[in-house]
């Protein structure tokens, strides 16, 4: 997988907010092959583990990893008004998805499903 440093970085804003969105992407199991997606729409990434990538923009840091499944698992911090966006992007990649967003006491504050 290509690491790409092309694109934005976090906005700082969000560095204190803490992980708000989390989720699951059903029926892959290469978390590579996930973030070259993401690369290819304009995202920063970078290896954060033996299978897992960081993936950012501006408005969002997530980290991916592969569980049981297959799926990929989600999370990380986002600007509650830009869940659509991802959602739209997940929708464009094809991959059925599940995401909540939190709230900084980690209630839930909304779900999608695509």
């Amino acid at each position: 997988m290509d690491i790409s440093d092309e694109g934005l970085k976090l906005d700082p804003q969000w560095f204190e907010v803490g992980n708000n969105v989390c989720g699951v992407l059903h029926g892959c199991r290469d978390a590579s092959a996930v973030a070259a997606r993401f690369v290819g729409a304009g995202w920063r990434s970078r290896s954060s583990s033996w299978c897992g990538y960081e993936l950012e923009k501006s408005w969002c840091q997530m980290e991916i990893d592969p569980i049981d499944g297959p799926a990929i698992l989600l999370n990380g911090v986002i600007d509650p008004t830009r869940l659509d966006d991802l959602a739209r992007l997940l929708g464009y990649f094809g991959l059925p998805y599940v995401r909540e967003l939190s709230d900084e006491n980690g209630t839930l504050l909304r779900e999608i499903k695509g």
